[in-house]
């Protein structure tokens, strides 16, 4: 089974970083006042891991599909 990103949204500190990283897969909504999952499949596995490791309040996690 595959295996897509998820953010606790609750935890997140809206700081962008994985928007930054990732576009492709994350949008931060400033309304909202956190990132969002936008298309969990938009990039490698490897590109992802690498905003999961960057994100600051540590609020992205794998989970399964």
């Amino acid at each position: 089974m595959a295996r897509i990103p998820y953010i606790e949204t609750s935890e997140c500190m809206a700081c962008g970083t994985c928007e930054v990283l990732v576009p492709e897969v994350f949008r931060l909504d400033p309304d909202k006042g956190y990132a969002e999952v936008i298309n969990p499949h938009g990039a490698p596995e490897d590109k992802i891991q690498e905003a999961i490791d960057s994100c600051p309040a540590e609020c992205i996690h794998w989970v399964e599909e």
